[in-house]
């Protein structure tokens, strides 16, 4: 099982919307000398909605390529469609990836019923483990614990990003006692105390600007040190929140270029950060000791 900080990595683009897959290998070789302890490839931090699925499937097989065995590679490969989660996800097993992380079908909403099949039928028809992924102020679909417990049972489905930022529903989770079933928190304001609760590990946003950070405090909270996890998430609290100024990835991407690691670019429909924002996010860089 894989527990620990995993980073749901951005895709850089140049100014004009190309893939920088120069700056991409200087993303994912900065996460692994920090000790993150895998990747989320194309995930929505990744602008999987606005690649096409030929992109989608090479920006995935050159983080493996870069990656090169050293932390695991989960491809994001979830759509509204199940045929197309299916052909995202056999792209990702030829790739190489370690794993493939399912968001619930977005805009459709389905009933729990058809979340069931519809996970079950990507996981009978790709043999890769299989993390299901529910947000539901994204998807507009909210993929209940009950339904979490039956999909357990399909043997390649072997974990859950949950990103409601729901403590309850994290005690919920915790409380149907999954045997070798991974529970991760998708919201980093609640994954310190996600992770003290019972959860493995964080897929996070906050660890594209602050990897060393984000694993230290999450091997504090899942080693049960309350007391250091604290203290160490203290100084990224300003950036939990502001990297969600307005949708993700835009702050975190605009961050991520004030930072010097990569090019500001961004596609359609998504805009770069509004200039309201930028003070925010620095202060909030700053506050973690990422910017001078």
């Amino acid at each position: 099982m894989i527990t620990g900080s995993i980073v749901a990595i951005v895709t850089p683009m140049t100014e004009t919307g190309e893939i920088d897959h120069k700056a991409l290998e200087v993303l994912v070789e900065r996460q692994v000398s920090a000790g993150t302890s895998a990747i989320v490839s194309v995930g929505t931090s990744g602008e999987a909605s606005t690649l096409s699925v030929a992109e989608h499937t090479d920006v995935i097989r050159r983080t493996i390529d870069v990656v090169a065995g050293r932390v695991p590679v989960i491809a994001g490969t979830g759509a509204n469609s199940t045929s197309e989660a299916i052909h995202l996800t056999k792209s990702a097993h030829a790739a190489g990836a370690n794993g493939a992380l399912l968001v619930t079908p977005y805009y459709v909403k389905p009933p729990q019923e058809g979340l069931y099949q519809h996970f079950r039928a990507v996981a009978e028809a790709v043999d890769i483990p299989q993390y299901l992924y529910n947000v539901p102020s994204r998807t507009g679909c909210d993929m209940l614990p009950s339904t979490v417990a039956r999909l357990a049972e399909v043997p390649n489905i072997v974990g859950l990003k949950e990103a409601a930022g729901d403590l309850d529903r994290v005690r919920d989770l915790v409380a149907l006692g999954l045997e070798d079933f991974a529970l991760y928190s998708g919201d980093d304001g609640t994954a310190r105390a996600s992770m003290l609760a019972g959860f493995h590990g964080n897929i996070s946003v906050t660890a594209n600007v602050a990897p060393r950070e984000m694993a230290r405090m999450c091997a504090a909270a899942l080693a049960g040190d309350a007391e250091s996890a604290s203290e160490i998430d203290a100084a990224l609290v300003g950036l939990h929140s502001a990297l969600f100024a307005e949708p993700n990835p835009i702050p975190v991407k605009w961050a991520l270029a004030e930072m010097g690691l990569m090019p500001g670019g961004i596609r359609l429909p998504l805009v770069p950060l509004d200039q309201w924002h930028h003070e925010d996010v620095r202060a909030a860089l700053r506050s973690a000791g990422l910017l001078d």
